[in-house]
């Protein structure tokens, strides 16, 4: 009886402590392959336009608007170089229930047929895990929280409604009006990317603020030769693609009633 109680221990104690390990915050330290996961420099902090979401889908139909929602959301906080991270640490609803009514308001899925837990999910397994090689988010619960904090301090919903920068139909805008309000908080490093809508406007959809692993502004992000995100099947071929600097550029309303066409 011994025995079998002994060879049970053994079998066990690894499974238990790798589960503390998950508890505690370190099993990404640990099930990390450093050379491949945690040799990034720099981490783009990504918010999007809910306004021109649905122009940057193939299938529109998809898309859909929280009536909730009426400002600039997530939509990541991505390492470079580590667009894919290994599936070693998974997420649980419970990781982040706490933080459950804030990040429904400020990272939104906007898929019909994703809920807003799947689409957090996912950017954890994409880019989180990745992310965790830096102490301070090491955990699903740590990455989320640094990522609503980031969303607190580039409110750039509130910079542009103080600088008169409103949606608008019919107010085109130049891509130096919009760089003249970022730029003093964003760096002048950070990106301001479009979609093409079906009638061949530039419609503003992104913002992409580079950081350092401190969380500094201003990290270089240009290309490296690191590989590109896969394509998503539902993603329009011209997903955020650099807004041209002499095009007019629109920056759409936010129709939730008809969010594909919110200006015809």
């Amino acid at each position: 009886m011994w025995r079998s109680l002994l060879l049970l221990l053994v079998a066990v104690s690894p499974a238990l402590l790798q589960l503390q390990d998950y508890k505690d915050g370190r099993r990404g330290a640990e099930l990390h392959d450093k050379k491949h996961f945690c040799s990034w420099k720099c981490l783009l902090f990504t918010l999007q336009w809910p306004g021109a979401f649905c122009q940057s889908l193939d299938q529109q139909e998809l898309c859909w608007i929280p009536q909730s929602v009426n400002k600039w959301t997530i939509h990541g906080l991505w390492p470079r170089k580590a667009w894919s991270c290994c599936k070693c640490w998974p997420m649980f609803e419970s990781d982040v229930q706490e933080l459950d009514a804030e990040l429904k308001e400020h990272w939104p899925s906007l898929l019909k047929d994703q809920p807003s837990f799947h689409f957090w999910r996912q950017e954890w397994e994409k880019h989180g895990v990745c992310a965790a090689c830096v102490e301070g988010m090491n955990s699903p619960l740590r990455y989320f929280q640094i990522c609503l904090k980031l969303r607190r301090q580039f409110d750039i919903q509130r910079l542009l409604d103080d600088a008169g920068v409103t949606p608008s139909c019919e107010r085109p805008y130049k891509l130096v009006e919009l760089r003249q309000v970022l730029d003093p908080h964003l760096g002048d490093k950070h990106e301001i990317q479009c979609v093409t809508d079906q009638q061949g406007r530039e419609v503003w959809f992104q913002v992409k603020v580079p950081l350092s692993h401190n969380l500094t502004v201003g990290c270089d992000h240009a290309p490296d030769g690191g590989p590109a995100p896969p394509p998503g099947p539902a993603w329009n071929s011209s997903h955020g693609h650099p807004c041209p600097p002499q095009a007019p550029l629109y920056y759409f309303p936010v129709d939730h009633q008809q969010p594909q066409r919110p200006c015809g």
